[in-house]
């Protein structure tokens, strides 16, 4: 562990640091081939970056923060496009805590002491925490629990784990620079429909990024093709398809036991879920358009409930199968059972320290 961070503050370090020759160059190339040109190192270091990082809980947020989000969003910042993009242009504080991290930037730098929590945790990441902590226990009884409901404990466990690392980004972030981190989730058990699960309520970060890198390009080429009305429905399936993709990327980062290039053997079944998901929602939103104007409605409610059943079962069948295969949750179990054993040790050091100042004192 000690190595592995170590290297996290290398990997972290090189990131600042490309980011910082970015800005630099966004300052003296104009927007275009010729930054795209001068950019294009950068974005290949970012995706090797990761490579120096095999645990789950550290390398695999810096491999999509790094791999994915940081490398579209410098596509986006050639052509004079996406968050990095702004005028004025971006300080270089700024510019390289919004290409690092998945953060948004306020209107207003000095964030107010309503903003500001009190304990860098709050009471949802002290939640999380507690049920990250449950969740061990019943991964080392998983010979006694039915296959389906371990997938599920693994599918409960990567979203709790998404929602407390960006809860304490988001709370770091707004201390230091005064920017909020984006919400990755809203509420997706509420979602309505399909469309809404992943237009809005899931992977909102990466909808941001993936509609100016792929939707609206598709969208423009499909018009002459198909008409300005049907022209969304082969872009969505290509942003799906280009979700997969980076999801493959990303698991290839974090299945990785050695600190080195290894041969990448993508297993497609995150490309396959992430394909079903995106002809589906192509079949949505024709259906919608077509009924567009018409009194009838399927109750939001039943819409709704089949919407996450549908998402469930596909995530059991396809997507979380394919970690399984990688070890990836046994390699996150490993890290949590090494967590707690550390912490539980560092309590009984501070517990001996304050015992034997007590006994000198008296």
């Amino acid at each position: 562990m000690e190595e592995e961070l170590k290297n996290l503050m290398m990997v972290w370090s090189i990131a600042a640091a490309t980011m910082c020759y970015c800005h630099r160059i966004g300052r003296l190339i104009p927007e275009g081939a010729s930054r795209l040109i001068a950019i294009i190192p950068a974005i290949l270091l970012l995706l090797l970056l990761p490579l120096r990082l095999i645990s789950i809980h550290l390398g695999g947020p810096s491999s999509f923060f790094l791999g994915w989000l940081s490398t579209f969003k410098l596509l986006l910042f050639a052509f004079g496009k996406g968050p990095l993009s702004s005028n004025p242009p971006l300080s270089l504080p700024h510019f390289v805590s919004i290409a690092c991290l998945p953060i948004k930037f306020q209107h207003t730098t000095t964030p107010s002491k309503s903003q500001i929590p009190k304990f860098p945790f709050n009471y949802a990441s002290s939640s999380m925490l507690l049920l990250f902590a449950l969740l061990i226990p019943l991964y080392a009884k998983k010979d006694y629990l039915h296959p389906k409901f371990i997938l599920f404990l693994y599918g409960l466990h990567m979203y709790i784990g998404l929602e407390f690392i960006f809860s304490t980004i988001s709370t770091t972030t707004r201390k230091l620079l005064g920017v909020h981190l984006e919400p990755q989730f809203d509420k997706p058990y509420l979602c309505t429909s399909l469309q809404d699960f992943w237009g809005k309520r899931w992977n909102i970060m990466v909808n941001r990024v993936l509609q100016p890198t792929v939707y609206d390009p598709i969208v423009i080429l499909a018009t002459p093709l198909t008409g300005r009305r049907w022209a969304p429905l082969p872009a969505i399936v290509a942003t799906f398809a280009v979700s997969g993709l980076m999801h493959e990327l990303v698991f290839y980062y974090i299945k990785r036991e050695t600190r080195t290039w290894e041969a990448w053997e993508p297993s497609w079944d995150a490309t396959c879920f992430f394909l079903v998901h995106g002809l589906c929602v192509a079949a949505e939103v024709a259906l919608k358009k077509s009924l567009k104007g018409k009194k009838w409605q399927f109750p939001r409610v039943v819409s709704g409930l089949l919407s996450l059943l549908f998402v469930l079962y596909t995530a059991i069948l396809l997507f979380l199968p394919a970690l399984v295969r990688c070890h990836v949750y046994e390699k996150a179990t490993r890290e949590l059972t090494a967590l707690t054993q550390f912490v539980k040790d560092m309590y009984s050091v501070s517990r001996l320290c304050r015992f034997a100042n007590v006994t000198t004192n008296t």
